[in-house]
């Protein structure tokens, strides 16, 4: 595996607490698990991976060469009980990060069984697993800001909100929700070890080729030179770049690590209050940014039903955390396009990967 000591000076993560730690990742095929891989193997964790199959070819996780990185990388399922916890018995971790998962809302209504199946029994599934690991110390649940009963209005859902969901994602992002804090209430109050839950904003960055995701939506359409189909432009997301909440969920492993009790609960990592935009404002940066070639159209036809505003308040982790975004939109974006070119051109993507993780360390907190 390769570690690169020293090279992080300009984050607030702690480099000692890192170096060696056990770290069991489900989702690591996944476009935010492949990054959150890199950067683990960055500050020196011993990292075992559970997923799937990477979910497109191409993947960050191939792409990067996130396999080779790993101390073990498990082909498996979380729906599969046995499986999963005979990986976690073996690995016995000292943290864990669940971010394996069905993650898109489309997709849910199609496949509503398999949904409910992989992001709330797969939940069940790790946490039940997790029981009697004496090693444990810390697990974060990443679930979604969909999880929150969504009432359209303007201001930031806060940690003490009400889960819900109208569609079948958002619903059993709710659930892992309510999930988690049964079992923590439930067989982790003790102390022993520390589980919280993470709900980020609308990422974005290098690496991600899901279908009914904008950018890369807008990436393929602009690059085949065709316009690109909006269905919501006047939607409201939180817009993030991928790492921004990676350092959230890091972070919030030291903390809990270091009090189990006193950081437990859910946390919002979202964006900047101004970085708060629709669909079609971000459409229109991109375009800017891409140049010619970059047109798009609407899409007037009936759609499922999305939210049509979503926003975060971060208040807890800005005042217990001392975590903020570090990029703005404009450049969440501009870094964004850059991995995309930089893959088009044929570079060594791991080593661009990682030039953008120091990148986004250096800067200030």
């Amino acid at each position: 595996m390769e570690h690169w000591p020293g090279a992080l000076e300009g984050m607030d993560l702690n480099l000692d607490f890192w170096r060696g730690k056990r770290v069991f990742l489900t989702g690591h095929t996944g476009f935010k698990g492949s990054w959150l891989a890199l950067w683990l193997n960055r500050l020196g964790a011993e990292v075992t991976g559970y997923a799937l199959p990477p979910p497109t070819s191409p993947s960050l996780f191939e792409t990067a060469g996130v396999g080779s990185i790993l101390a073990r990388s498990h082909v498996a399922d979380v729906r599969n009980l046995d499986a999963l916890g005979a990986a976690v018995r073996a690995a016995q971790p000292e943290i864990v990060f669940h971010l394996a998962a069905q993650p898109i809302v489309r997709a849910s209504y199609q496949e509503p069984v398999a949904t409910y199946a992989t992001n709330v029994m797969g939940t069940v599934h790790l946490l039940e697993a997790l029981r009697g690991v004496g090693s444990l110390r810390a697990a974060l649940i990443i679930t979604s800001d969909k999880c929150y009963e969504n009432r359209e209005w303007a201001w930031g859902y806060r940690e003490n909100e009400a889960m819900g969901g109208h569609d079948p994602y958002a619903s059993s992002k709710g659930c892992a929700e309510l999930v988690t804090a049964a079992y923590r209430r439930s067989f982790f109050a003790a102390g022993l070890a520390g589980i919280a839950s993470a709900r980020a904003g609308n990422v974005i960055g290098g690496g991600d080729w899901a279908v009914d995701r904008l950018l890369p939506d807008l990436v393929r359409a602009f690059s085949a030179g065709r316009p690109v189909t909006l269905r919501s432009p006047g939607a409201i997301r939180p817009w993030q770049h991928v790492l921004e909440p990676l350092a959230g969920y890091l972070l919030l492993a030291e903390h809990l690590c270091g009090d189990n009790q006193a950081f437990v609960g859910g946390w919002n990592f979202g964006s900047r209050d101004e970085d708060t935009l629709s669909v079609g404002e971000v459409v229109a940066k991109v375009a800017t940014l891409w140049g010619e070639c970059a047109r798009w159209n609407i899409d007037t036809s009936p759609q499922p039903h999305e939210a049509n505003y979503l926003k975060l308040d971060c208040s807890l982790a800005r005042d217990r955390l001392g975590w903020k975004p570090r990029l703005n939109l404009d450049l969440a974006l501009s870094w964004t396009l850059d991995w995309y070119l930089a893959q088009r051109s044929g570079a060594d993507m791991r080593e661009f990967s990682n030039a953008q993780l120091e990148s986004y360390m250096a800067l200030p907190a």
